[in-house]
């Protein structure tokens, strides 16, 4: 089975809530069309193509860097023309008195092509597709979540929160990481390779934005406190996002495995974890994961009562913290997300059909398309999907 075999075999579209072509506002309201790009590398060239600070632009999710994705942001008093380059085309589609943010949009549309399948696998498939509407599937942060976790498996914030600031710099700024571009791959090696020699560090580095804090570190050689806050804040939030997202992760994987026998389980290998994907769940089952609610770990989200909370404190104890440790200390702009997430989700307007795929006639092609609610990952429902025709 191949997902992706072609860019258009998995697109995305935001679903907004506001209306477009609002006739007033400050904030100039534009759709923003992207392919082999993240968002956040759009929104960066943007900024730079119209000298416009990263702070006045506005958006409300991420989406897949390897997709076809349309979504929507705003900038601040921004031009009213259309931006095009290689990777994405920005189109203005008029003004909101406010900031776009994750409040104004209700989900996501998919549709997703899965290719090169014997006929065999496409009716194992089709029968998982099945049954995702009566089981429904872990709310899981899927890998994308974990961008910025390395070679070496260790979390940025994790370090941070233990109070090795120097680990937790050396890992945002010199460890290898899967998607790292040759700019950055020879960055990366550069610092290594220098770590603590700060004069020789900023000889050999270009200019950039790991210079400009190799810099800093000249004059302040051991404030790796200092320099991490320096590091971009939309980075440092990713850093711990993705931390966060680890630890909820686990205890989810945990809840799904105390409530379910082990032949309801499939162990899915995910970039950081393995974790369990149910299937064949009774009714109790179901209504039970289904009314599940897990906190975001956080000192802010209260921790769940009962054997919840049993998991809950053994996962964060494996790391070496307690639920109260996860605060961010001395960094005034990031924080901890708060609030509770639900177990599972559910797919709406699940559409789903097998046919001969025209890059391979004697194979077969599965064809979804799909809503899902915020936060939720398509790719897990295609993780179910790719585990049961394999």
């Amino acid at each position: 089975m191949k997902l992706k075999r072609l860019p258009e075999d998995f697109q995305v579209e935001e679903l907004p809530v506001v209306a477009q072509g609002e006739p007033r506002g400050r904030f100039v309201y534009y759709r923003l069309t992207k392919r082999g790009l993240g968002t956040l590398e759009a929104i960066e060239a943007v900024s730079r193509r119209w000298n416009i600070p990263g702070r006045r632009i506005s958006y409300g999710g991420l989406k897949d860097r390897h997709a076809v994705t349309v979504q929507y942001l705003t900038i601040f008093e921004g031009p009213e023309r259309p931006l095009h380059e290689t990777s994405f085309d920005l189109e203005p589609v008029g003004r909101l008195p406010e900031p776009y943010g994750p409040s104004h949009f209700r989900g996501n549309r998919f549709a997703v092509v899965l290719r090169d399948l014997s006929p065999h696998s496409l009716d194992q498939a089709l029968k998982a597709v099945s049954e995702i509407p009566r089981d429904g599937l872990p709310n899981y942060f899927d890998d994308q979540r974990f961008g910025s976790v390395g070679f070496d498996g260790g979390f940025i914030a994790q370090a941070w929160l233990t109070g090795d600031h120097e680990r937790a710099l050396r890992l945002a700024m010199a460890e290898p990481n899967p998607s790292d571009r040759p700019t950055a791959k020879a960055e990366k090696a550069i610092l290594r390779e220098t770590w603590g020699n700060w004069v020789e560090a900023k000889g050999r580095l270009d200019r950039s934005n790991a210079r400009s804090l190799v810099t800093y570190l000249v004059d302040h050689p051991t404030d790796f406190r200092g320099a991490f806050a320096r590091l971009r804040r939309e980075l440092r939030s990713l850093y711990f996002s993705a931390f966060q997202s680890h630890l909820w992760n686990l205890i989810l994987g945990r809840w799904i495995e105390r409530n379910t026998r082990e032949d309801q389980r499939v162990p899915i290998d995910f970039k950081v974890a393995t974790l369990p994907i149910h299937h064949g769940l009774d009714p109790v089952q179901a209504e039970l994961l289904g009314l599940s609610r897990i906190p975001l770990p956080a000192s802010r989200s209260p921790l769940p009562e009962g054997p919840m909370r049993e998991i809950a404190e053994e996962v964060v104890a494996e790391f070496g913290l307690s639920w109260e440790n996860l605060r961010v200390k001395h960094l005034k702009d990031v924080f901890f997300s708060k609030g509770t997430r639900p177990a599972l989700f559910f797919a709406e307007n699940l559409e789903y059909s097998g046919a001969p795929d025209e890059l391979d006639r004697r194979r077969k092609k599965l064809t979804l398309s799909f809503e899902l609610p915020k936060g939720a990952y398509a790719t897990l429902l295609v993780k179910r999907v790719t585990d049961a025709a394999s």
